[in-house]
């Protein structure tokens, strides 16, 4: 497969703190590759050192197999960026944004018009091709953000958490567009806090933490790597503390939450323990209205190897 961002060793400080502690990764030709991390976590400097917007201390990065600089002009035309703040013109319509900023790219006006038509069929902006950006919905603003951005063909994609603060409607929208580029060739960096989309669409996921890449591979990959197999909840009034205590001594069981209403259990391992759980209720005579078994989520992943505690 053909390398399409290579970093190497990359370091960044500022002042006493070091944001980027010798991150490596590649990024491999037709990848939807998802970089998750905590806040704080160096995701947005390692974007911002990709695209030469930030200077790096130490390391090596390169796109298309050649070194990002600030004047790379034939480097940037095959590279497409959607920041999580929307920047559009707002006097302009949405064709006219579009077009203009496909116009930094392409010169040929036939060829523009039939790539801005294009995008704007991607992201299903037909019936608002007139509307001004203060017309739109916080959705179909998104919509239009990501046009603007992948409106000139890119061969590479960056989009920094396209789908805040939309409805559920707008959010599928987009990550069905997002796979369409991936389908017509594109390779796109994902960053999100929405482990289920990254889940959804990812072909494989990268975590960083403290600066430092703390775990990458497949989501399958990712989910053999913490000591949870299976996660049990239940829905249960007045559950005794002896019973608890049962749930407890399994040598299976690695956590056991219980707020009054809702039993939650994680297991290591094993492979009857919601069989096991209905008997020992039975012996105990305990009433639940609902039980209910799931392998772990990448949710489930990324805390357990970043941590529970909350991040400026």
């Amino acid at each position: 497969m053909t390398k399409i961002i290579e970093i190497k060793n990359l370091e960044k400080s500022y002042k006493q703190l070091k944001a980027l502690d010798g991150i490596s990764f590649d990024v491999e030709e037709g990848e939807i590759i998802g970089l998750l991390g905590p806040n704080g976590s160096g995701k947005s400097t390692t974007i911002n050192c990709l695209l030469s917007l930030l200077r790096y201390d130490k390391g090596t990065i390169r796109i298309f197999g050649k070194e990002l600089k600030p004047d790379s002009y034939d480097l940037k035309q095959k590279i497409g960026v959607i920041f999580q703040e929307v920047a559009v013109f707002d006097e302009l319509t949405v064709y006219e944004n579009i077009n203009y900023f496909c116009g930094l790219y392409i010169k040929d006006k036939a060829l523009r018009k039939k790539y801005v038509e294009e995008a704007i069929a991607l992201v299903s902006l037909q019936d608002f091709v007139k509307f001004r950006p203060k017309q739109l919905s916080g959705g179909l603003l998104r919509r239009l953000n990501i046009a603007c951005g992948i409106a000139h063909k890119p061969s590479l994609i960056f989009l920094d958490e396209p789908t805040v603060a939309v409805d559920p409607q707008s959010r599928n929208s987009i990550l069905e567009g997002i796979q369409k580029l991936n389908q017509q060739g594109a390779t796109i960096v994902y960053t999100t806090h929405y482990m289920e989309e990254a889940e959804q669409i990812c072909n494989r996921i990268i975590i960083i933490d403290k600066g430092k890449v703390i775990a990458s591979g497949t989501k399958e990959e990712l989910k053999r790597l913490i000591s949870m197999e299976e996660k049990v909840t239940v829905e249960v009034e007045d559950l005794e503390e002896k019973v608890l205590k049962k749930i407890e001594s399994n040598a299976n069981v690695d956590l056991v939450h219980y707020d009054g209403a809702t039993l939650y259990i994680a297991y290591r391992k094993g492979k009857n323990n919601l069989g096991d759980l209905i008997d020992l209720f039975k012996q105990n005579k305990v009433k639940y209205t609902s039980m209910f078994s799931e392998m772990p989520t990448l949710n489930d992943v990324f805390l357990e190897l970043t941590g529970k505690a909350l991040r400026d």
